[in-house]
């Protein structure tokens, strides 16, 4: 531990370990809800269009509480807020395994509870886009979410694998109460956190706080052009590939085993790209988020296209890699270009802006497919994503804007007595 310690500072800091404890257990968790809702919903007589009407009921919250989540965290201290949304999740998904254990969950039920998960979820973005800021100092940032964020893909790649054999095993209830009680054990580590809000308590309105954010958000052209740019191509991946990739892969690759392996190739991906972030932060970081939006269009175009499954997963494998490294530069960026009394508020305008459109993928995909066929379809969403994203690299703050560097003074450590009077 003391040789990690020394190459990698951030982990002597208590708080970031408490930090990483949630992002180890909560993610591995969570798996088993990706795993065990499709199921549930398959194993009580749903169709096809019942579990996208259940994943588009889980979407659908972060289109008002990412932006809520954003105003509650920066008024009170962002670990509190990200508790309250695990129990969210914990209180959705084990009422629900806890509803498949029982007896036969109708639809209305499984999305109602789905709605509850899903505003756990969609709360907890924008808070803890602003708590690891508060967590460690500006130098430690780039290390910190590389570790903070490769501990969440370890844990959720781990966390599916074991929750496939679950579900096969004992079947998708269990699956989702293991989820919750999961989800739920982390909520004494949030709140033995010691970070407060670095904003003066305000007695403004929600509504003030809501304009003030969205002020703060379009007053940065990078901002808001990638947040345009991942809206669509958002819809057009997860409709591509997530809504139409197991179709392919049930007709073409070999059934559910081949899209296991796909899925698995990506999780790996993720992994190397929190090891890649760790290793080499870019000079131009959002024309590194821009560019990566290109490369995402390869999943749809290599399922469009037919490929064998071992090229498919190298593909996978690639995607991954790319998306995590961008989303560790990404949270680094606003970390670093937002005042850090608005961060949480612009992060929900952007979480709301890139997965805005997310659920209408997930609904047109399908009818898309029957209309026109799944391979137009996928070749449909591969061009949008590249061609948005090359349109996102026009602007001029896209391409030339560089992160502003890191103080080179140490940050001094809150007395832990000063922290405690405070809280009395």
């Amino acid at each position: 531990m003391s040789w990690l310690s020394r190459r990698f500072p951030v982990l002597s800091r208590r708080d970031f370990l408490l930090l990483l404890a949630d992002r180890l257990i909560a993610p591995g968790a969570l798996a088993f809800s990706i795993v065990g809702v499709s199921f549930a919903v398959l194993d009580a007589g749903g169709t096809p269009a019942d579990l996208s009407y259940v994943i588009a009921a889980q979407l659908a919250p972060c289109l008002i509480f990412c932006l809520v989540g954003g105003v509650i965290a920066d008024r009170i201290a962002p670990q509190k807020v990200v508790a309250a949304s695990n129990l969210l999740v914990a209180v959705g998904e084990g009422t629900f395994g806890v509803l498949v254990l029982t007896g036969h969950p109708r639809l209305w039920q499984m999305m109602l509870l789905e709605v509850v998960t899903g505003s756990g979820i969609a709360t907890f973005y924008p808070a803890s886009q602003a708590l690891l800021p508060a967590l460690v100092p500006a130098r430690e940032l780039q290390q910190a979410s590389s570790l903070s964020r490769l501990a969440m893909n370890m844990a959720m790649m781990t966390g599916a694998a074991v929750a496939g054999v679950v579900v096969a095993a004992v079947g998708a209830g269990w699956a989702l109460t293991i989820c919750g009680a999961g989800v739920a054990a982390t909520v004494p580590f949030l709140l033995s956190i010691r970070a407060r809000t670095v904003r003066a308590p305000s007695s403004s309105s929600m509504l003030r706080d809501l304009r003030e954010g969205w002020s703060e958000f379009r007053s940065h052209t990078w901002l808001w052009v990638i947040v345009a740019q991942y809206c669509l191509v958002m819809m057009a991946w997860f409709g591509g590939f997530e809504v139409l990739g197991p179709v392919v892969a049930k007709q073409h690759l070999g059934g559910p085993a081949a899209w296991g392996a796909v899925m698995a190739a990506q999780s790996v991906g993720l992994v190397a790209g929190g090891l890649l972030s760790l290793w080499k932060a870019p000079r131009h970081p959002m024309r590194t988020v821009a560019g990566v939006g290109v490369i995402l269009a390869l999943t749809p175009l290599a399922l469009a296209m037919l490929w064998p499954l071992a090229l498919v997963c190298v593909v996978a494998f690639v995607v991954g890699t790319a998306t995590e490294y961008m989303m560790v530069v990404w949270t680094v960026a606003m970390a670093r270009n937002i005042r850090p009394e608005a961060l949480a508020r612009a992060s929900g305008y952007d979480g709301l802006g890139s997965m805005a459109a997310t659920p209408v993928g997930s609904l047109i995909a399908g009818p898309a497919a029957t209309a026109i066929g799944v391979r137009n379809t996928q070749y449909g969403a591969a061009a949008l994503i590249a061609v948005v994203s090359a349109l996102a690299l026009i602007p001029r703050d896209v391409r030339r804007r560089t992160n502003p560097p890191a103080p080179p003074e140490p940050v001094a450590e809150p007395d832990p007595a000063a922290v405690l009077a405070a809280g009395s």
